[in-house]
């Protein structure tokens, strides 16, 4: 099967793995702040910290901000469940944003729209989550002033999109932003494995990040309450937990970083090639928003089916059949019956609801040859002229 994303591991990748394997340390040696060093250097940023998942990385961001009880967090409805979760484990409430339809990702529009009844209700956000789904860059100066106008903090999930930029700066630079979350799950655009960083330029969230990743301990000895009791003494000052990233991981990830730009170059090469070779059947192909540059961790088609003579699962179901491994990012959230419970229903937001019934993920990973390519829209073709 031609899976719809796949790490490469190569023999730099391993040899790195090994040094570290070889060496007196295997968790909080010297590869996690090797790491953090690179990610800020290729970010822009003045801090970076890296965590065993973007989950973890999403948590720790919220409750860095003050996120707590009676508290909302907004993101949107087209993204993996985490982004909202989140706000669910530091005791917050949790709203959605409906998408662009053109775009994807949290609508600026809708986004002021519903603020300002939020602000007649007083139930203004204190975090908003826009997600960078697929890579593409979500319309960032606009949300920005957003935030400033309405006093919210900002979390960009970057989580795709990793070597990305936004008007020629690299995303994870939070010029618009407080807080920019990657991951690194083997399926993104560079892995550590399983893993996930944050990227900020407050010394203020950095520093009470790097206390939650670590069970809220501290050996500062100017953080802690009076005096030391040697050379083995720390104190723990905050309840936090245990997402540290492992030197293995570490190690993993400053060699994938290493081919970051060949790796977002190929698959642009394989975007523009898509985009010419589908061009006449019956779908909507991506939309690049302008001054953007998107990492392109998915490839995106949306079905016309006003168009063609099968249903949605019945394309997805065929191109699984004859060995393309498509998926769907993703089920709208609200939808699920977790949110369900909470009072969200079928129809609340129509613009994610309508992308979901028509979007398939198209493999997409920067080692797919052009035979590979190819064979899906050569499938996709047949399929499409049943």
């Amino acid at each position: 099967m031609i899976p719809y994303g796949k790490q490469e591991i190569t023999q730099q990748d391993v040899d790195g793995v090994v040094e570290v394997l070889q060496s007196d340390f295997l968790t909080q040696g010297p590869k996690v702040p090797e790491f953090e060093k690179v990610l800020a250097e290729k970010t822009g940023a003045k801090y970076a910290l890296a965590v065993n998942s973007a989950t973890s990385a999403l948590h720790i961001a919220c409750l860095a901000l003050g996120l707590g009880k009676n508290d909302w967090l907004w993101t949107s409805p087209i993204t993996f469940v985490a982004s909202a979760n989140c706000g669910l484990y530091c005791g917050a409430k949790v709203d959605f944003v409906d998408i662009d339809p053109t775009t994807y990702n949290m609508c600026p529009k809708k986004l002021e729209e519903k603020l300002i009844s939020a602000k007649a209700n007083g139930t203004l956000p204190k975090v908003v989550v826009p997600v960078h789904l697929c890579g593409q860059p979500c319309d960032m100066q606009a949300i920005d002033k957003l935030a400033k106008e309405y006093d919210f903090k900002v979390i960009e999930d970057a989580s795709h999109a990793i070597g990305g930029k936004y008007h020629d700066q690299p995303i994870g630079n939070c010029e618009f932003s407080d807080i920019t979350v990657f991951s690194f799950h083997p399926v993104k655009i560079i892995t550590t494995a399983e893993g996930g960083a944050v990227t900020t330029n407050s010394e203020v969230l950095a520093e009470q990040m790097a206390l939650l990743r670590s069970h809220g301990i501290t050996r500062d000895m100017d953080k802690m309450e009076g005096e030391s009791h040697g050379g083995w003494y720390y104190q723990q000052i905050a309840l936090g937990f245990n997402y540290r990233m492992t030197e293995l991981q570490a190690a993993l990830g400053v060699t994938q970083m290493e081919r970051l730009e060949a790796f977002i170059e190929a698959r642009h090469l394989l975007a523009s090639r898509y985009n010419e070779l589908l061009q006449s059947l019956p779908l909507v192909l991506p939309y690049q928003l302008e001054n953007t540059y998107s990492g392109l961790h998915l490839y995106v088609i949306r079905l016309k089916l006003d168009e063609i003579n099968l249903s949605h699962r019945e394309v997805f179901d065929c191109l699984r059949e004859q060995d393309i491994g498509v998926n769907l990012h993703y089920i709208p959230v609200h939808t699920q019956p977790y949110y369900k419970a909470m009072g969200f229903n079928e129809g609340d937001f129509v613009e994610s609801e309508k992308y979901y019934g028509e979007a398939i993920s198209l493999p997409m990973f920067h080692m797919m040859t052009k035979e590979q390519q190819d064979t899906v829209v050569s499938v996709l073709t047949e399929i499409l002229s049943r």
